[in-house]
């Protein structure tokens, strides 16, 4: 059972950074999909000399799912509270909503994608730091106590 008062604004302004990541990250890991070789995001492929990848298509997928789909089910799951058994069972922090513990997850792949990706392009512009301190602020807000305390188990 789960909390069933209401939410507060940081959990609402969770549940719009986690729409606002995955709708970008839709966009983004899709166009790359559909044009592996850079060209309708202007990304020449040469961006991608010191990383394992000859196109856009493995990156695009990785995006997609991991910072597009997941975020979306996380934000869905972040407002309705509904249990999934499977989720459930990857949560370290037991005694919170499995949704929670994805938010937390989410902060850091977005971390580790933006860090990795500088590595690889060997070059740092605004974007990614914003999006670093996107990632820092999803996992600043899943931690604040009120947002913990909504999605706490109540006894």
């Amino acid at each position: 059972m789960y909390s069933k008062h209401r939410k507060s604004f940081s959990c609402y302004l969770l549940i719009v950074l986690h729409m606002f990541l995955g709708i970008g990250a839709l966009f983004g890991g899709g166009t790359m999909i559909l044009s592996p070789d850079g060209s309708i995001l202007h990304m020449p492929l040469n961006m991608l000399q010191h990383s394992p990848f000859n196109n856009f298509l493995i990156p695009g997928l990785i995006l997609f799912v991991g910072l597009g789909v997941l975020p979306i089910i996380t934000a869905i799951f972040l407002i309705s509270e509904k249990q999934l058994k499977v989720a459930k069972k990857l949560s370290i922090y037991k005694a919170t909503h499995w949704s929670w513990n994805s938010s937390l997850y989410i902060g850091f792949i977005l971390i580790i994608w933006i860090t990795v990706e500088m590595y690889m392009i060997q070059g740092v512009a605004f974007i990614h730091v914003f999006y670093i301190f996107l990632g820092l602020l999803i996992q600043s807000i899943t931690l604040l106590p009120s947002v913990k305390e909504h999605y706490s188990n109540v006894n």
